[in-house]
Parts: C-alpha cells; structure tokens; sequence
C-alpha cells in the first residue's frame, strides 16, 4: 500500500514537472523573434535573463498597471500569467456607476510579436495579445523600446477602440541580439553541389549493397557501374583536349583568313 502511494506521487510530480516545462516552453516561444536582414541575423528574446533584470521583460511582481481616468490595465508582457489566471495576459478593468467591471483583453494563446521598424531594428518591438469572445473582441499592443540604461513602466495609456488598447514600456529586453552571418553557410550553389553528392553517394551505397548481398558480387567489383566510373578521369580529360584543340583551330583559322601585306 506505502509503495503503491509512492509511485502515486512519483508519478504526479512528473507530471506536474512536465507541465511546468511545457508552460516555460510555451512562454520562451511567445517571447522570442528572430528574422534576417541581409548578413545579419536580427534575434529578440523577452524573457531571457539579463544582469540586472532576471526576469527579462516580465514584470517580477507578476504583472503591469497602468490607470487613465476610471481605467485600470494589468497585463504581464510576453505571454505571462497575469492577474485573471494562468492563461490572462492581461485585464482592463472599467468603472461603471460605482462597480469596476473586468474584461480580458489579451490571452497567451494569442500573443505575437512583431519589430518596429526592419530598417532600425534597435528600436524595439511591438508585443500584440488579443482575446477574441462572443460579444466583442478586445486586444492591447505593447510596444517595448530599447532602453539599454534601465526600465520605465507604462506611463500612459492609449484607447484605440471599444475594447482595443496600446501603451508603452522601455526596458533593455527590447533591445535586438545581431549576429553576423556574411560569409556563413554553403548558398544555393553549394546546397546544390552538396546535394548532388548526396544522392551520388546514397546511388552508390545501395547498390553496392544490393550487388553485394543480392547478387554475390565481393570486392571492388560490387561497386555499381565502376567500368563507367574509373574511366570517368579520362573521359574528361578528353573532353577537355578536345575542347583546346577546337579553340585552337579555329584561331588559326580566323588568323589564316588575312593575307600578308608586304610594303
């Protein structure tokens, strides 16, 4: 019985630790952004630790307020839990004749992130989250600026629409990673030489394993076609003497064509 109960919690606690990856997963995916700009590659990663900022751009005491007028918005940037549960990211709350009425107006689910401007990528980027329900669809855009000397919350708060809203965040997590890819990688030409080789090669293996176990051929003799390709070397050697002596000759005959003028 003892043994059955600790396999029991044995179990939950995998569970419970799988889950608690998938969720980190899940956020690390929302949070990140990566797209090339010619040799650059240009790479945001909100929720990746900083020196002075352990939790990247998500806000340690779990979330983000900001008020306008009888507005209040919570919300935890890039995709993390906020105060509305596990799968909020973030809440706008209205007072109407006295009682403050609640609305979720972006999920995780629905998160992405986009560059503000491709042409200067150091300015930062633009965090969307939007809840689409049956009676109105709602959404908050946050705009994270590049702030490499330190972190200013949201000051203001914009209304874009009947359930749309954007402000502003300055943190150093918005800043881009660029990395040099010049001269990196094979281009298309190599990617096509290379995979020239690569059938070659697997035309090469499977039929030698086929002459080999198929049809009881041994030795160097199991290669497929080697007539054709031992003499390969010098089939090309004569298609390029072949070629010389053509260039040659017609040199000469264009040459020969004038006369000789003597004076």
């Amino acid at each position: 019985m003892m043994k059955m109960g600790g396999d029991l919690l044995k179990w939950l606690f995998i569970i419970l630790l799988a889950l608690v990856l998938l969720r980190v997963y899940s956020v690390s995916a929302v949070c990140e952004l990566s797209f090339t700009d010619h040799d650059k590659r240009i790479n945001y990663s909100l929720a990746t630790p900083l020196a002075m900022f352990p939790h990247g751009v998500l806000s340690e005491d779990g979330f983000y307020k900001v008020a306008v007028n009888e507005t209040v918005l919570w919300f935890q940037d890039c995709g993390g839990p906020s105060r509305c549960g596990s799968e909020c990211s973030a809440l706008v709350a209205n007072n109407i004749d006295g009682y403050d009425v609640c609305n979720t107006i972006g999920l995780v689910s629905r998160t992405n992130i986009k560059v503000m401007d491709k042409k200067n990528p150091h300015k930062g980027v633009i965090v969307n989250m939007s809840n689409i329900g049956p009676k109105q669809n709602c959404s908050l855009s946050v705009t994270v600026v590049c702030d490499q000397d330190g972190v200013q919350g949201p000051q203001s708060m914009e209304k874009l629409g009947t359930c749309d809203f954007a402000t502003v965040l300055r943190h150093p997590a918005g800043c881009a990673t660029v990395v040099s890819i010049a001269g990196r990688g094979l281009g298309w030409f190599g990617t096509f030489i290379t995979i020239i080789f690569c059938l070659f090669g697997s035309y090469l293996l499977a039929g030698t394993v086929y002459r080999f176990f198929f049809l009881g051929v041994r030795g160097v003799n199991a290669i497929p076609n080697l007539d054709t390709w031992t003499s390969l070397p010098h089939r090309t050697q004569s298609f390029f003497t072949s070629l010389v002596r053509r260039f040659r000759g017609s040199s000469e005959g264009h040459r020969s064509s004038y006369s000789r003028v003597n004076f």
